[in-house]
């Protein structure tokens, strides 16, 4: 009799893990198990996996063999941003976040995870005064989750189902925000003018059906949006709200966008404090003033401080639980999933060590070095800028005066060393400056595009 196969990785491959599985949901079988899963979603096959690799040497010599793949940009030279952005991480964040205290807490009560609990409360009010906003959630799986909630909870507060999307959004956020809401509402892109806002366009489409109004400020091509205090008048001129996403980077430079009338502001926390490792790591945020009408319509968990049983002492532990889909389960509003608490927690180390000044001047620092850099690659022959906005760390260069298709650029500077931004079109190029990026690396970054074009020309 041949032995059944028992995957070293997966231990429900063993017989007697399977049945007591099965046994435990009142199951027969797998296929009894998966039976609400539509037939023709099934493959009818074993996954094509790899033979595994039993013993541990050769496993790890082959991960570290795919590890080995992956090719580190120097700092200096990395000009790629496009949602995930190169910022400095201080030593103390990732001290912090690895003590086994938050490294490992997944879940917990208020009286026995105190130091969690503390921590993202701590993050919470840190967040608020960024945001001159009173209530912040604790951060959600992502900033397209955040993007997608806010405008959820826009359609629920007011009752409508148009939602207009009025700057340019990264393309992958907005196809979140389309799947996430369309039970709740209706997208209509109102294409930008110049990289902001067509603001008399907006004004001759908001009506009594418009749920929300809403713009990202810098937008994904990095723009700042100047009429934000406009939009948000014609927008409450119906009773629509405006939400607005931002890079809470930027807010140390820049006025919040609840000063200039937004409703709901949501965004990511990646830039404070999250490493870009391999796409990530990513959490998003909501904030909105302390007004029941938006607060209960929050799905997302909220940290307060809570009396104990002891007189005069105080804990931390969920505000207003009973609105959370973990209370009411299938009945909830809205059901949010596994949050991103520890890169919370990262977040809230980073600006407790940056505080207002520090804040002020990583915030001024990119403003600056972005409309330097903007000004010294556009000074190149056949490179345009595509738009007159204000800039915050990201703008599109127009390559089409120079006669090299955009890929050709990344793939030549890649030769030597550079990523140097992200390809949106055959003639566009979405170039990214951080903190990390000084004067010199610029100058060094626009002198090799010199080289390749004037190489590629000849």
């Amino acid at each position: 009799m041949t032995e059944p196969f028992i995957h070293p990785y997966i231990p429900n491959t063993a017989p007697a893990a399977r049945q007591a599985m099965l046994e435990a949901v009142g199951a027969a079988t797998v296929d009894e198990f998966y039976a609400d899963v539509p037939d023709d979603l099934r493959l009818h096959r074993e996954l094509d996996l790899p033979a595994p690799l039993v013993a541990e040497q050769d496993l790890a010599r082959h991960v570290t063999g795919l590890l080995r793949r992956n090719r580190a940009v120097e700092p200096g030279k990395l000009f790629l941003g496009a949602g995930t952005y190169n910022h400095a991480v201080p030593a103390i964040v990732d001290e912090v976040i690895n003590r086994s205290e938050f490294l490992t807490a997944y879940a917990g009560e208020p009286y026995e995870d105190h130091g969690r609990f503390q921590a993202l409360f701590e993050y919470q009010s840190l967040m608020g005064a960024l945001l001159d906003l009173d209530v912040v959630n604790v951060p959600t799986y992502d900033g397209y989750q955040a993007a997608a909630t806010a405008l959820a909870m826009a359609t629920r507060i007011t009752g409508r189902r148009r939602i207009l999307v009025v700057s340019d959004v990264h393309p992958d956020r907005l196809s979140k925000v389309r799947d996430y809401v369309r039970p709740y509402a209706d997208v209509v892109i109102v294409p930008s003018v110049g990289g902001i806002a067509d603001v008399a366009t907006i004004g001759s489409l908001v009506d009594e059906h418009t749920a929300a109004v809403w713009v990202e400020t810098p937008s994904h091509h990095g723009a700042l949006e100047p009429a934000l205090r406009g939009l948000s008048e014609i927008a409450h001129r119906v009773d629509a709200l405006l939400v607005v996403g931002t890079e809470p980077l930027s807010l140390g430079a820049v006025t919040p966008p609840a000063d200039l009338g937004a409703d709901i502001v949501h965004g990511d926390i990646q830039s404070l404090g999250l490493h870009p490792w391999f796409g990530g790591a990513h959490a998003g945020f909501i904030g909105v003033r302390d007004d029941p009408r938006f607060v209960m319509e929050m799905p997302s968990r909220l940290f307060g401080l809570e009396s104990t049983d002891v007189p005069g002492e105080y804990g931390f532990g969920d505000v207003a639980y009973e609105r959370t889909s973990f209370a009411l389960r299938e009945e909830g509003k809205e059901w949010v999933g596994t949050a991103a608490a520890l890169w919370g927690i990262a977040a809230g180390v980073y600006l407790a060590l940056m505080g207002p000044r520090g804040m002020e001047e990583i915030g001024d620092t990119i403003l600056s070095r972005t409309a330097y850099a903007r000004s010294v690659l556009t000074a190149l022959p056949g490179v345009t800028a595509t738009d007159d906005a204000s800039h915050f760390r990201e703008f599109v260069l127009d390559v089409s005066g120079t006669g090299v298709p955009a890929a050709t650029l990344v793939r030549e500077l890649r030769t030597r060393g550079y990523e140097p931004g992200l390809t949106l079109d055959a003639d566009r190029l979405l170039v990214c400056v951080t903190e990390q990026n000084t004067q010199t690396d610029i100058d060094d970054f626009a002198a090799a595009l010199a080289e390749v074009l004037e190489g590629v020309k000849a």
